[in-house]
Formats: structure tokens, sequence, C-alpha cells
């Protein structure tokens, strides 16, 4: 979520608190949660254009709406730019892209409820203004130029220090959505091997929910075009963190690394303080250019944490971000997935055993040949879609022994039936887009509004 933060915290004097504060996230399993976000765009029904913030049909409007369902507003000045109940957040992306943070929960099962919760309230605010949602990886029609800017403070610093940094950040900004999964960790070792599981099968994530095969209404050549567009975003703060893999990795390994990468903001007071490119060194010792004098506190740090996008990323948890938006049914399939591999301390072994031998050339290769190939992706002489069935076996060995049931009575493996369908065909659902296209759509890419709309 990236609603204004909190000014308050604990004064930040040495390294030692920035260990700390990642290492309180570890907690017994019996207490580990799951917590799933999702993007989604949000269009006019009539000539599917993105929204604005203000008018008749704009976010404000679709925020004031979910209040009757018991949503509080959080506001920047003026502007409602996020709302919140009890555990959940619903906070806007810089395009106006719609984005459910899900409550820590037990299960799948749980997971599911609240999906289909939140989207049946949207919808029933959104459609008599005329508004739909969707779920892709990349918006397939329109420019990031076409695309109103939501009215918050660090989207103004980000916009204009994304091009200093690479090509593809404002692109990112505007005109991506994702899902992903936060999941917890009981100590340091437990989650340095999660977070080494994470990152070398998140391209395989990215395989299985390959979802934005469009660019301004033609196909780009892609599979997961989002995912492409991390890796010319910015590189100081993206990408496969080999350093994970290293002897030595821990919180404090993580520190350092993101002690490293440039800051963008600070807030204080209900504004935000551009300090893009300036070092949180220089803050811990008081010599931020932006704030000369001031020590951070736990608050920034928690700030900064949330500025980075590697495509494993950890807080005070850890967040698996390689998953295009997509599909109701895939919002479910892709917590079950993690959840089985790194919940399950035998999974959790067999996943690592999987991926223990893996160079830095591999993860590399993967990286970068996933967003074209998805599942038909060669690797070790097979395509990736015979590894993502072995995965998905252990995967479902996982769920199966934590016999989670919902209320009908099966466990959390019906979860991952989608998915086996896709290791079956080797598509992903770009496949499916790209066939429409060229088959009963014709070449029209406003098709795809309605035919993904939720």
């Amino acid at each position: 979520m990236s609603a204004p933060p909190s000014d308050k915290g604990e004064i930040v004097t040495d390294k030692a608190q920035l260990i700390d504060y990642l290492a309180a996230g570890c907690k017994p399993a019996e207490a580990w949660r799951i917590g799933t976000e999702h993007e989604k765009f949000a269009f006019t029904v009539d000539d599917n254009r993105p929204l604005p913030y203000f008018g008749a049909r704009g976010i404000a409007a679709i925020f004031e709406g979910l209040e009757r369902f018991g949503w509080k507003p959080i506001r920047e000045g003026e502007n409602a730019i996020a709302m919140t109940m009890e555990d959940c957040n619903i906070s806007l992306e810089p395009g106006g892209q719609f984005e459910l943070s899900g409550a820590p929960l037990k299960d799948i099962h749980q997971t599911c409820s609240e999906v289909h919760t939140h989207l049946a309230q949207v919808k029933d605010v959104a459609e008599p203004l005329g508004i739909a949602m969707m779920g892709l990886g990349f918006n397939p029609k329109w420019r990031h130029e076409d695309i109103p800017m939501m009215p918050k403070g660090r989207y103004e610093i980000m916009s204009a220090y994304m091009p200093k940094v690479g090509t593809m950040g404002l692109e990112m900004m505007f005109r991506t959505c994702t899902v992903q999964v936060n999941l917890d960790f009981s100590s340091e070792a437990d989650m340095v091997k999660k977070f080494r599981v994470g990152l070398a099968l998140q391209p395989l994530a990215t395989a299985f929910f390959a979802n934005s095969p469009f660019t301004e209404g033609k196909p780009n050549g892609f599979m997961s075009y989002r995912s492409h567009i991390w890796t010319d975003t910015d590189n100081d703060r993206c990408g496969i963190l080999p350093f994970v893999f290293e002897d030595g990795m821990g919180f404090e390994r993580y520190v350092d690394h993101v002690l490293d990468v440039p800051m963008y903001f600070v807030h204080r007071k209900g504004r935000y303080v551009d300090a893009s490119g300036q070092s949180f060194r220089d803050f811990l010792a008081g010599r931020l250019p932006a704030l000369p004098g001031e020590l951070p506190t736990t608050s920034d740090w928690a700030d900064h944490l949330s500025t980075l996008f590697p495509e494993v990323r950890l807080k005070r948890f850890l967040e698996m971000r390689g998953a295009d938006g997509g599909p109701w049914r895939g919002l479910c399939a892709l917590p079950a997935l993690w959840v089985g591999l790194l919940y399950d301390q035998v999974a959790l072994d067999a996943a690592w055993d999987l991926v223990k031998d893996w160079t830095d050339e591999e993860h590399r290769a993967l990286r970068a040949e996933v967003p074209v190939k998805a599942l038909r992706t060669r690797f070790r002489g097979r395509e990736l879609r015979e590894l993502a069935g072995e995965v998905l076996e252990i995967a479902e060995e996982g769920l199966r022994r934590r016999k989670r049931l919902g209320s009908s009575g099966q466990d959390e493996r019906e979860f991952l039936e989608l998915l086996e369908t896709r290791v079956e065909s080797g598509k992903c659902p770009s496949d499916y887009l790209l066939e429409d296209f060229e088959g009963p759509w014709q070449g029209d890419i406003d098709r795809i509004f309605a035919e993904c709309a939720y």
C-alpha cells in the first residue's frame, strides 16, 4: 500500500536498529499468515479510457461509493487517495491502478473469499457509473501520456526521477498491474531459504501468470511485457539480487543493500520531501541534504524499504512480486503456489534441492527469456513447463500436508487446478489472448476490455 506514511517512529541512530527492524518480523509457524495484493485497471465502458481522479466517473467517485460498505478514506491533503477497513487497504498506483492490499489471513480459502467480496463491492459501485475493471499485466491500448496521474505527492517525485535512471520507469508506474503474495518467516535462516527459493522460482511464477502481450493495440512480442519493463526501470532497486545466494546472506546483508539504494522521498508533516538520489547512509549520519541535521525514524526506514522493487522484497515479511495481474481465479492460484512451496518444511526443502545448484548465469538467463517465451522457455535442455510440473507437484504436496479445508471440504490444492491446466497445455494467459486477437477479435484490441473485465 502506498498511502501516506506515518511521521512517527523511533529515532534511528545506528544500523543495528535497521537490522532489528527486519528481524522483528520473525514469528512462529502458527502465527504465519498470507497477504495477497492485486492491482487492476479501471476504465469507462463506453470508450475504454483510463479513469481520471476527479469527476462523476473518476477514482474519487469510486472511493466515495465504497464508504457504504464500511471503507474509510485516507487523505493526502483534501483528496482521498486510499481506503482502509480493519486489516485491509485499497490504494492507488500512479495511473489509477486500483489495488487491494488484503488482510493477513490463515489460508487460501479466506483469501478467495476476500477477493470475491472486494470485486463484488467494486463492481456494485462502478457499474452504475459506467466503469469496469480488468486484470492484465500491462495496459493494452493507452500510452502513459494518455493516463491521468493520481494526486499523490510521492508520484510527482518518482515520475521526475524515473527517466534519469532507466528507460521504462514511467511505463511501470502508469501502465502495469501485478499480483503479489506476502509471506512470513520464523527465523533469519528460514527467511534466507525462502528468499532464495522465491528468487530462483520467480521466473516460473512470471511464466505461469504471463498476461501482458499487447502494447498500444498490437502484439508486443512478449508474453509478460510487464516483467520485461522491470529490466530497465531502475537497476539500483530492481533485479534478481545475486548476493542473496551468497554466503553471509541475512538481515544485515540486506540492510547494507538497502542503504546503498538511492532514496526517493521523506514524509514530513503531511507532505513528501524530495530526496531523490540521496543516501540513507547520509540520513543515518544526519547529513541528508533534503533534511540537514535530522535523523531518520523507523517509519522513514519502512518507507525506504517500500521503494525497492526486486523480484522478491524483504520487509518484515517476504513479498513474491513476479506475476502479472490477471483473472479472478489467478488471484487465488498465486498464493496457493507460494504457500504450498514455502509454508511446509518438506516442500521448502524439496524446492531448495531443485534450485540450489543453479548458477548466476542461469538465473539471469531465465529472467531475460521468460518474459518472451513463458512456459516454452528452454532451461537445462527442456521446456520450463516440465520444471513447472515438478514445482507444482511439490506445492500440491505442501498444501496437502497443511490440511486447511474450506467450506466444500476440499483443501487448498483446489486453487492449483488452474496451474495444472497451464502445465498440461504449455500455455499462459497471453497465449489465449493472442489467439483471440488474431481470431475472433480480428485485430480489434478494444475487445479485450469487455472480455477481461471482472
